[in-house]
């Protein structure tokens, strides 16, 4: 009887996780079609704004307690990383393919141990090198340096991915002293503030047929921190961990459906790579989260 509980919940956490995965990989596909018409700025601006308004009801109703927190400057670090990993990430999606984008962006899982030892000089176990070493050359690969494709807008979803692996250490640590929602609420609200400046001193007015593939994009954000945060109530993240890597399926398979493109074997073989050493490092016993 344990068992068939524990392969339910099982099930329905991985179930969770894929489906997050791939409306996901919904969201990049609008985002690159949408970039054509509409400023990066206004596309990350959307994003937020709607996420945040989601998330706003939960902190009001907990009143000052909601907002009271003791780790200012870590909210800070996580929303300016987070807002400049999406920045970066819908910049590089307009100018390279999907599933190149999405890759390198994936590699974020393979900078989280050199993220916390330059921020906590908390040393990367030996384990851990021999998968950091695949990963990474998957990523030359797919930059190809040397080779005709490669460009800065690959060098920008690398970068987009530092974002994120900043964002990931830095929710971590406040995971331990802060609840979800507050966690939310400012990584939404400082997100929101930091893109708005570059909003402004854009000045493009956002399309009126480019609405509702920005209000898609913004309500799908939400949803997929919702269904993601639920699935870890089923599934331990070492288990979920490997399931986005399906993002860069999923997202081969769209840019294949809508653009026609066919990743040349280097990227195939790159993928393949980035995929193996973010599992690897991921399925290694976990460090204990830097305070």
């Amino acid at each position: 009887m344990q068992t068939a509980i524990e392969k339910k919940r099982l099930l329905t956490g991985l179930l969770l996780s894929l489906v997050t995965v791939f409306i996901s990989s919904t969201i990049a596909a609008v985002g690159k079609h949408v970039s054509q018409d509409v400023h990066v700025s206004a596309i990350v601006l959307v994003q937020y704004g709607i996420s945040f308004l989601f998330a706003l009801p939960s902190v009001m109703k907990a009143g000052r307690q909601g907002i009271l927190t003791s780790r200012p400057r870590l909210h800070l670090i996580r929303g300016v990383s987070g807002c400049a990993c999406f920045y970066l990430y819908y910049v590089a999606l307009s100018k390279i393919s999907l599933v190149e984008a999405s890759l390198l962006r994936s590699s974020a899982p393979l900078m989280v141990p050199l993220v916390i030892f330059v921020w906590f000089s908390q040393r990367v176990r030996k384990e851990a090198w021999p998968p950091l070493v695949i990963g990474f050359v998957g990523v030359m690969l797919v930059l190809k340096p040397g080779f005709a494709d490669f460009s800065q807008w690959h060098v920008l979803a690398l970068l987009s991915a530092l974002g994120l692996a900043v964002s990931m250490v830095s929710t971590r640590v406040l995971a331990q002293h802060e609840p979800q929602n507050r966690i939310l609420f400012y990584y939404f609200s400082i997100s929101l503030l930091v893109s708005l400046p570059f909003y402004f001193w854009n000045g493009q007015a956002i399309p009126t047929s480019a609405w509702p593939s920005l209000l898609y994009m913004g309500v799908a954000s939400y949803l997929c921190f919702v269904m993601y945060t639920l699935a870890y109530r089923y599934v331990s993240a070492s288990a979920l961990a490997p399931i986005s890597y399906f993002g860069v399926v999923f997202s081969g398979l769209l840019d294949w459906l809508i653009w026609e493109h066919i990743p040349d074997t280097l990227t195939f073989i790159g993928i393949a790579c980035v995929v193996m050493g973010g599992v690897l490092v991921l399925r290694h016993k976990e460090a204990p989260a830097p305070s």
